[in-house]
């Protein structure tokens, strides 16, 4: 039976793959986020030290602006607001200088213009470049409306000047290098993360799968029903090389697990209902044979309760002793059937089973003159067993019985001995009418009859139908079996026993009743 999808297990499937998509995304965002961090990371770097070499290149420059500034100034030494010497060529556009008296204020500033003479500072600008000691380190200043300068302050004898230099390119440079950068990360990020998106998302594929073949087990109708071959996940998807492929492999084992257990389980099931069932048959047939002749008994006893004159008291006494001797025979049958199924030791003994054969058939003859019985013993070696000899007698001598009693008047039944590679071998077979095929498979089971096709006598002489149930508990008892094989003109029985012994060779033929072998 298979059931449809509920909305639960809809619900399980669906999360199921929501989860895988999640797993996804995580991954992405997690590998963009690294992404982001190492680019960051560099750019932070690389601007940094940009930086740093650029700014250490224009202090290099600032000081030896400074000291040409010095130099001209020194040759100046009695105008201390004399600047003539910004004015000549080869200054750098954009370059500031100021003297300073002896205490470090500012006497005179004034700064080199492009192509235009030179201009004085005002006091404002002044103002941005006081406090700077004459002691050879750099300084970033912001000077208003000539932007940020990189100065220093030289002295020399009694001569102290300051001199700076705009730091516009620098700046520039360094603004330009992180535009570069940044553009050249987010290009990096968006062709990272959508390799990252699709390298990721076919990573998971399988896995997605593996997902999809654990939903769609769940969905089996595990609980109860014929057990069906549960999906599997593809080969391809179950490669040990990858992480999904070894899931992918580890469920599979595990869903051979949950199959082989299934199946077990299902073979219990049904050896335990087909126990039950016999079981119940095995009860309710015991009980119909051991109603028949307490109905006997109790009908006879009845009759001589209500008066003597009505019914010969021999005859009735007679009766209730044969039912009530059918009755122990077969509670006695059914606790040798108890007896071995729980597997109680039998009597062990060296048994010749050419003489119990032999013996065997002797009783049979005398019981069923009108049949023709053969023995044969065809010995290669001598035929003995460690058994029960009572029971191994008690089996052969019911399946002569059973041949006197299901075969008609004439019939010729043989019974025979032989031994080899081991094995102690007895045949017992008759060539009458045969047993019914569709009784074969069952001839071996309790209170099984073959009376619809095979003739009695009449029903008190027949068994009740442990004879050959017996046979069987009996044989595999002793390390044997028996087996049938049973066509129209031919039925055979063939037990098969470990022999006890090896040694000798004889051969002997035996025939009763006029026969001859």
């Amino acid at each position: 039976m298979i059931r449809r999808p509920n909305a639960r297990t809809r619900t399980r499937s669906t999360n199921t793959r929501t989860r895988s998509r999640s797993l996804g995304t995580r991954l992405l965002v997690f590998v963009s986020a690294t992404l982001v961090v190492v680019c960051v990371a560099m750019g932070l770097i690389t601007t940094l030290f940009q930086r740093a070499y650029l700014m250490g290149d224009l202090d290099d420059k600032v000081r030896d602006t400074a000291e040409r500034v010095l130099e001209g100034a020194s040759l100046h030494q009695n105008t201390e607001d004399d600047l003539a010497f910004l004015r000549e060529s080869g200054q750098p556009d954009g370059m500031l200088a100021a003297r300073l008296d002896a205490d470090g204020a500012l006497v005179s500033a004034a700064v080199v213009a492009p192509d235009a003479p030179t201009r004085h500072l005002s006091t404002g600008q002044r103002t941005a470049l006081s406090g700077i000691r004459a002691d050879g380190a750099t300084h970033t200043r912001t000077v208003p409306g000539l932007g940020t300068y990189r100065v220093t302050a030289l002295a020399s004898g009694d001569v102290r000047v300051v001199a700076g230099l705009p730091m516009d390119d620098v700046q520039d440079m360094i603004s330009g290098l992180v535009m570069i950068e940044t553009g050249v990360a987010v290009a990096g990020l968006a062709a990272a993360g959508c390799v990252c998106a699709v390298v990721i998302r076919r990573q998971l594929r399988p896995l997605g799968r593996v997902a999809a073949t654990a939903a769609e087990v769940s969905r089996a109708p595990l609980g109860h029903g014929e057990v069906t071959a549960l999906t599997r996940v593809p080969a391809r998807d179950t490669d040990p090389g990858s992480e999904a492929g070894q899931v992918g492999a580890a469920l599979n084992h595990l869903l051979d697990h949950v199959e082989s257990s299934l199946a077990e389980r299902q073979r219990d099931e049904e050896r335990m209902r087909s126990s039950e069932e016999r079981m119940r048959r095995f009860l309710a047939d015991a009980s119909h044979e051991l109603r028949t002749p307490l109905a006997s008994i109790a009908g006879y006893a009845e009759l001589m309760n209500r008066g003597a004159d009505r019914v010969e008291p021999v005859l009735a006494w007679r009766r209730v002793s044969a039912e009530s001797a059918r009755m122990t025979g077969l509670v006695e049958d059914l606790l040798l059937l108890a007896r071995l199924d729980e597997g109680r030791p039998l009597q062990s003994g060296e048994v010749d089973l050419a003489a119990l054969v032999a013996e065997a058939v002797w009783d049979a003859r005398s019981a069923g003159p009108g049949h023709d019985w053969q023995l044969e013993l065809n010995l290669e070696t001598p035929v003995s067993v460690i058994g029960d000899e009572v029971r191994l007698h008690q089996v052969v001598a019911g399946l002569l019985s059973n041949a006197r009693l299901h075969t008609p008047s004439g019939t010729r039944v043989t019974a025979s001995v032989e031994a080899a590679d081991g094995r102690c071998v007895i045949r017992v077979r008759d060539n009458g009418p045969g047993i019914p095929p569709a009784l074969l498979p069952t001839v071996f089971e309790p209170f099984t009859r073959a009376d619809t096709s095979r003739s009695r006598a009449d029903a008190h002489s027949g068994g009740s139908g442990l004879g050959l149930a017996i046979a069987a508990a009996v044989s595999a008892a002793h390390g044997g079996r028996i087996q049938v094989n049973s066509v129209p003109g031919r039925t055979e029985f063939t037990i098969d026993l470990p022999a006890a012994v090896e040694a000798g060779t004889e051969t002997r033929a035996v025939s009763g009743n006029g026969a001859s072998v």
